[in-house]
């Protein structure tokens, strides 16, 4: 889960000094070591035919998150040891300090870490100062990437979703690959199968429907035996996460942006008189039918509402209440459905996503192997077992998505796998890529608490988009 609990302000500070540092290019220029060149990528190094063993001996250094699709990682690394001779040393920190451990790490250019997990998003942060590795040379070189690794069986938008020029407002999938995709969520609404029979209503096709659905079942529930019942929980927090999940989804099938880009120059867009219609109708179906503690909310509150029979509905990602869903896990469990979710004035079911990714240090001096672990973690064999045998999901992959094993395991949760399938190639980052993306967004959520608080909501993101037209692009 994108649990994105860890002080922002922390780690916009610290990337922001770190980007003020000197650096050293993408190459590792001036560290030694046979991965570390001056011109071109340490992937042209490798030639030969391809061999799981050529690092024998050698070790990785991981930087991990604390997560169950690490656990599921950690429960393989044996198997990798085995196929490469490679051992595989890692941390792994909770998220509310995990990026901040990683941002130091990667602005020391010390390369405490080779290998590490980071979000989609941070690529943004991380590429421009020239800290990740493109991954493009080694992906490309048969020498260094066995044949069975089968670019083509990623799903294509979540490869693209980890490429970019570093160019601000250039799109996603052009330029380098900074990180390879290897988890994702995509974000729907998830909802009380008991409660939607009692009631006798069935899950919304409009935003419209949505939030009268979420007004009703706030009313209606504790009549229907649901005491304390609320009915759709969001996130409401003062984050950037608030952002991303069901808001950005519903924004993006409204057809709306969070910037226009004109000759490379990004102007906010969310003041548009559609984008605050919008925002008028989210903090509107937030107050009829979401949490009375809203503004607090992040993934936990929520995911855990819908757990515990507190949330009729959740609109967030479908890991989110995949966890809550599972046999056992929480009084909802077996009685939890996934939806797609509303559509929008067209029929768009454009959906946002959070992608955990692999990414390696720029720095690193052991790129040759660290690109063997990279190659097998998001590799078909490992991926396969961490989805059937852990709960490492959404695959990345479409043969690990079509495997009957994985199938027959998430065929229990009603809605789960049509839903994966109706939304998933409309599924993308649907933001603007730039550097100030953290910022940017948490100024927008703090904009949303105003307008859910009865300020007025063109002069509020008017003084939004005033703000960032200075400070992005």
């Amino acid at each position: 889960m994108d649990t994105h609990v860890h002080d922002r302000r922390r780690f916009l500070a610290l990337a922001a000094g770190a980007a003020a540092a000197p650096l050293l290019t993408a190459c590792g220029a001036g560290f030694g070591g046979n991965d570390d060149k001056s011109d071109g990528s340490a992937a042209d190094d490798v030639t030969g035919s391809f061999d799981w063993k050529r690092e024998k001996g050698t070790t990785v250094k991981a930087l991990l998150n604390k997560h169950p699709y690490t656990d599921a990682l950690i429960a393989d690394l044996k198997s990798f040891t085995e196929k490469t001779g490679i051992k595989v040393e890692y941390d792994v920190f909770p998220e509310d300090n995990y990026f901040d451990k990683l941002t130091v790490d990667l602005s020391s250019g010390r390369a405490s870490y080779d290998v590490f997990m980071l979000g989609a998003y941070m690529v943004w942060q991380y590429g421009p100062p020239n800290w990740l590795e493109d991954l493009g040379p080694w992906m490309r070189n048969s020498s260094a990437t066995g044949a069975e690794w089968d670019q083509a069986d990623f799903f294509p938008n979540l490869l693209q979703a980890d490429q970019w020029s570093l160019k601000a407002g250039a799109p996603l999938g052009q330029g380098g690959q900074y990180a390879l995709p290897w988890g994702w969520e995509t974000n729907v609404v998830a909802y009380n199968t008991e409660l939607f029979k009692k009631l006798g209503v069935k899950p919304a096709e409009t935003f419209d429907e949505l939030t009268e659905l979420a007004g009703t079942i706030k009313r209606k529930a504790p009549g229907a035996g649901f005491d304390g019942m609320y009915g759709i929980a969001v996130r409401g927090s003062r984050s950037w996460a608030t952002i991303h999940p069901g808001f950005m989804t519903m924004y993006a099938r409204n057809g709306l942006k969070d910037f226009t880009v004109d000759g490379g120059k990004l102007t906010p867009a969310m003041n548009s008189p559609e984008a605050v219609a919008f925002t008028e109708d989210w903090a509107r179906m937030v107050k009829r039918g979401g949490p009375p503690s809203w503004t607090s909310y992040t993934w936990y509150q929520c995911s855990s509402d819908l757990g515990a029979k507190k949330a009729g509905m959740l609109f967030d990602a479908d890991t989110a209440a995949y966890f809550q869903a599972v046999k056992g896990a929480s009084p909802a469990s077996g009685k939890i459905a996934f939806h797609p979710g509303p559509k929008g004035p067209g029929g768009s079911l454009a959906t946002n996503m959070w992608i955990w990714s692999l990414g390696m240090n720029a720095k690193s001096k052991k790129k040759s192997a660290s690109w063997l672990f990279l190659q097998w973690a998001t590799g078909k064999d490992h991926l396969r077992r961490s989805a059937i045998a852990h709960n490492h999901i959404d695959p990345v992959r479409k043969s690990v998505a079509d495997d009957a094993a994985y199938k027959d395991k998430m065929r229990h949760l009603p809605g789960f796998l049509e839903t994966f399938e109706t939304v998933v190639d409309q599924t993308k980052i649907q933001f603007t890529p730039q550097a100030q993306f953290f910022d940017a967004t948490t100024s927008w959520a703090a904009a949303l608490q105003e307008i859910y608080g009865g300020k007025g909501a063109q002069s509020v993101l008017d003084g939004l988009a005033d703000d960032l037209a200075g400070k992005v692009g």
